[in-house]
């Protein structure tokens, strides 16, 4: 959630950064609700001082017997004034929280500026795309044939976009989990986190989720929980309605979900495979730090996220979002796309996203620094990474033209074995 006292100092910045995103955002809903609140305020602070000096008085009058039925009446009637301004600025407060909810981070100065994913920019590029002396098969059609993957039975069991891995498959799933997990909490330093896999709607809305897209969430019929979209959610939330020390920061945190999402507005795309799925496994990279250290501590989760992709032996690139396509939250996006042959294209296996106090402020996550004074936290995100989209990657590039699929070195100690 947006500053309301840096939309108040910088109206015309705000707006200007807001329509990078796109030309029809603007805080000027905010500032009119703004100038309403601060004028009821002025006037319940104006009559309650009244009040108070026509009380005082009360007390005079009756020491010296006079009568104090007008003025008690007139008292009166200030405080039913009052509360009447209290409520209606009770009512404004939620009507600017509720405008302010559906207003999307500004985009860092650094970010590419552009209308759509077109003018993304390519950072960096590390290995090849895979290069066959056969005719390489999707992904999909590899799984059916290994019977690793049961796409049919997995649509019998829920519905479209629900997948059942079986044998060598669920096996080589579970080990990429594994080996994310332990690179992330052995070798760079994060808390492995095994959070409630359903959050209710406060929680929801600390990470931005709700209220801007709730079609794209799975609800509890009658009750006050989601299945979350991602570990992010629960795991930011973690410290919500807390204060830190500054001696706690950075926070490192990493844990594995199943993802939920129903993916509303998205028919019709990447309808086969692993690839965009209602149910998914992913392991989460999370940070907590301080103002200060954000950008630097934002940069080393993307490199330790592009870390997993490279012990892979997996061709990828870093691609920077530019303004229009960062998530919500997100004022600075960094995707990492991995080669899929089926696709002769990158696609995306990791959103490693800074999103400055925007979430803090939602969530209220706080810390106190070291001169006592109490800021809001930075939080940081990324993908460590998607696990079918890994999955994908790893049956395509490594496919044999005898059919056979060879395992990455690094995952063979999890699988057990290193062909499929």
């Amino acid at each position: 959630m947006l500053d309301i006292k840096l939309i108040r100092e910088n109206p015309d910045k705000i707006n200007e950064l807001l329509k990078r995103r796109n030309p029809d955002l603007s805080i000027d809903e905010v500032l009119k609700i703004d100038e309403e609140r601060r004028k009821v305020q002025t006037e319940a602070d104006e009559l309650r001082a009244k009040r108070k000096s026509e009380s005082q008085k009360i007390g005079m009058m009756k020491k010296n017997g006079e009568n104090t039925d007008a003025i008690q009446a007139e008292v009166r009637e200030l405080g039913d004034k009052v509360k009447s301004l209290e409520e209606k600025q009770t009512e404004l407060d939620a009507k600017q929280r509720d405008v302010l909810l559906h207003i999307p981070n500004i985009p860092d100065e650094t970010t590419p500026i552009g209308p759509s994913e077109d003018y993304n920019v390519e950072v960096a590029r590390h290995g090849e795309p895979t290069k066959f002396d056969f005719e390489p098969k999707a992904h999909w059609d590899i799984c059916e044939e290994k019977n690793i993957v049961d796409f049919e039975r997995g649509v019998k069991l829920s519905q479209s976009r629900f997948t059942l891995y079986r044998g060598k498959g669920a096996r080589l799933e579970r080990a990429i989990i594994n080996f994310f997990l332990d690179q992330h909490t052995e070798n760079e330093g994060y808390e492995e986190i095994l959070p409630p896999f359903m959050a209710n709607s406060a929680t929801m809305t600390g990470t931005g989720q709700l209220p801007k897209f709730a079609e794209d969430m799975y609800k509890c019929e009658n009750e006050d929980l989601y299945l979350i979209p991602t570990a992010e959610v629960p795991v930011t939330n973690i410290y919500a309605n807390e204060i830190l020390s500054e001696s706690d920061l950075p926070k490192y945190m990493t844990a594995y979900t199943p993802c939920f999402r129903r993916e509303a507005g998205s028919a019709g795309k990447d309808t086969r495979g692993l690839i965009r799925v209602h149910q998914f496994n992913k392991v989460e990279m999370v940070k907590l730090t301080t103002p200060e250290t954000s950008v630097e501590e934002h940069e080393k989760l993307t490199q330790n996220g592009e870390k997993m992709l490279e012990l892979l032996g997996l061709p990828f690139r870093r691609v920077a979002l530019c303004t229009s396509d960062i998530g919500f939250s997100a004022n600075k996006c960094y995707d990492l796309e991995v080669w899929l042959p089926s696709y002769n294209n990158f696609k995306e296996i990791s959103s490693c996203s800074n999103y400055g106090d925007y979430q803090a402020r939602r969530a209220n996550i706080r810390y106190r620094d070291k001169n006592g004074k109490v800021r809001f936290v930075h939080t940081i995100n990324g993908s460590g990474l998607a696990v079918g989209r890994t999955f994908a990657a790893i049956i395509e590039n490594f496919q044999q033209a005898d059919g056979t699929v060879v395992i990455p070195e690094v995952l063979r100690k999890y699988t057990g074995f290193d062909v499929i």
